[in-house]
């Protein structure tokens, strides 16, 4: 009889469920929307009540033991019981007057509804497991466990990362008393060096400047700043403002209650009024992100300079601003800098997991010297497709075994746009060749069309270079590895036109470092192709249309193929293509 650890992230945004056995070794993890097709799944439970009895069955074979584990704390913080008394937190006292605004540049209702969506998450975790073990596994044991939200992300972090030893960082919007954790990873141990409390965040911040760039961050779309920011400069009128509305000291972020709510109303007079984006808010989006870099290298440096480590696991939602993380190693003293493939609240799922594994066998090594595989999610079956096969009359689907890569290779060096499917999916929210739109990078007009045709979202979005390791130093200025697409790199300018259509306009690519040994299928594909072209990387964007999680199922990925401009459907061995119009 086997014991198996649930961890489950219940923030009301991004949740997720992870599975790991007593040995520390990840049988699964995938963030809820998968499932459901559900972008961000809001205010959805971690575990649906029609999945986790196939995920239990696959997944833990010969149970006797099951412990539940959340990414938040039961214990609910002061601040949020006493509004909960006042009523604050039901639909009909959301906006209730008479209470005073928290120092914060986001509203009251804003900030009451994301504490209520996450006190109801709190309140029914784990419930639809608990009902379905006790009816398909009644002999089990069954235990309930509970961890601080900022240690989550911090054990995911270390743990997943090659580090003996580490500074760990956590940056985030909120967690149960403020937005930030610092810790000290060693002996597989996490050691909190501080925890701020208050409502100063960097999240909040980059949120307020997602909504005034005209974008909606509860939809995620902190992204389209990052994008939109290569199109800006520095608008020093804006960065003055910005300065006065937070700050950073140490490892605290303060609101300076004396200007703040003025200075956020100053801020509404750059806010973007339905006009294009690049000509109305790049200027922000520059700034904003200007100004973000400036206080994470403070609370960085801070980091390195308390612990002495020279290595920087990262986690939190700040953490996915892939931006800013390939420039850490130049503005702070770290050397090396390790983030997850999911450093974000959908990632705390297998954080929980792990700690509550560390709890009960403290001196069982989880972390070691090499980094964790990002692809632990659910597959498309071979079966799938031999459906398909059977029952279709329209499309052309080849079986190609032994040749699959070098005639997707083929299709990609003639221009073709292809969905790519292999194995298990991603954990976390970027395609990494398993989950994956391709394209030849080599020609920008392949941008466009991708935007236009495939994703139906804003020209100023960048897609990702793939590139092989042993090649990307020819192509990247201070290359160090991406494993996860987590860091933008500069293109060396003598390589920017050879590979126009994953060259940002500032001459940037947020790259994906491909290895044979951490995805071989996706690793010959790439290999093909350059011996095709002589350029070792492809153009990767996640497989989706803009507003949809990444495809779950093989219904899903024709969905996406028959109503876009994709050329070709790759799944497994199988090659997809759409009827010839002769």
């Amino acid at each position: 009889m086997k014991k198996y650890y649930i961890g489950l992230s219940i923030t009301y945004h991004d949740p997720a469920l992870a599975i790991i056995n007593d040995q520390g070794e990840v049988l699964f993890a995938e963030a809820t929307e998968r499932y459901l097709q559900n972008k961000r799944a809001l205010n959805c439970p971690a575990d649906p009540l029609l999945r986790v009895e196939e995920l239990l069955q696959q997944y833990c074979p010969d149970p006797g033991e099951f412990v539940i584990v959340s990414n938040w704390r039961k214990k609910r913080p002061l601040y949020e019981n006493i509004i909960a008394r006042l009523g604050c937190l039901t639909a009909s006292g959301l906006n209730k007057t008479g209470i005073k605004k928290l120092r914060s540049p986001l509203n009251n209702y804003q900030l009451h509804h994301m504490i209520a969506s996450q006190r109801n998450n709190i309140d029914s975790a784990g419930i639809n497991l608990a009902r379905i073990i006790a009816e398909y596994y009644p002999d089990c044991t069954l235990s309930f466990v509970d961890y601080h939200h900022h240690l989550t992300h911090a054990a995911t972090a270390c743990y997943s990362s090659p580090f003996a030893e580490s500074a760990c960082a956590v940056i985030d919007s909120f967690g149960e008393n403020g937005s930030m954790g610092f810790y000290h990873f060693k002996d597989q141990r996490l050691d909190c060096l501080y925890e701020t409390r208050g409502t100063g965040s960097i999240g909040f911040y980059y949120m307020k400047v997602t909504e005034l760039c005209g974008f909606d961050w509860l939809k995620g779309e902190e992204w389209k700043v990052m994008g939109l920011a290569s199109y800006g400069q520095l608008n020093d009128e804006l960065y003055e403002l910005l300065k006065t509305t937070i700050t950073v000291e140490g490892f605290d972020c303060l609101h300076q209650s004396s200007k703040l709510f003025s200075s956020i109303s100053a801020l509404d007079k750059f806010k973007r009024r339905d006009q294009d984006p690049i000509i109305q808010a790049a200027d922000l989006a520059f700034t904003g992100q200007y100004f973000f870099a400036e206080l994470m290298t403070s609370l960085l440096q801070h980091l390195q300079q308390k612990t002495g480590s020279r290595n920087l696991a990262l986690g939190g939602g700040c953490a996915l601003n892939s931006v800013f993380n390939g420039q850490i190693k130049e503005r702070t003293d770290f050397t090396q800098v390790f983030i997850p493939s999911a450093p974000a609240d959908d990632g705390t799922a297998l954080g929980a997991a792990w700690l509550a594994l560390h709890h009960d066998q403290p001196g069982l090594e989880i972390a070691n010297s090499t980094i964790k595989s990002a692809y632990l999610g659910s597959t498309i079956s071979d079966n799938a497709v031999k459906n398909l096969i059977h029952y279709n009359r329209a499309l052309d689907i080849q079986h190609l075994p032994d040749s699959i890569c070098a005639a997707t290779a083929e299709l990609l060096a003639q221009g073709k746009l292809i969905g790519w499917i292999q194995g298990r999916a991603e954990f976390g929210p970027r395609a990494l060749g398993n989950r994956s739109i391709l394209a030849d990078p080599r020609f920008a007009t392949t941008k466009d069309k991708i935007n236009q045709q495939v994703k139906f979202r804003e020209s100023f979005r960048p897609f990702a270079p793939s590139v092989l390791h042993e090649c990307a130093d020819e192509f990247f200025v201070d290359y160090h590895e991406s494993p996860y697409m987590d860091k933008t790199l500069r293109i060396r300018k003598s390589m920017q036109e050879s590979v126009a259509g994953v060259c940002h306009v500032d001459g940037t690519g947020r790259l994906q470092t491909v290895k044979e040994q951490w995805n071989p299928r996706y690793y010959q594909l790439i290999k093909a192709f350059y011996q095709q072209t002589q350029i070792p990387m492809l153009l990767n964007t996640s497989f989706n249309v803009m507003g949809k999680p990444l495809v779950h199922s093989l219904d899903d990925a024709l969905a996406v193929f028959l109503s876009t401009g994709l050329d070709a459907l790759v799944v497994n061995d199988y090659l997809i293509c759409k009827p010839r119009n002769d």
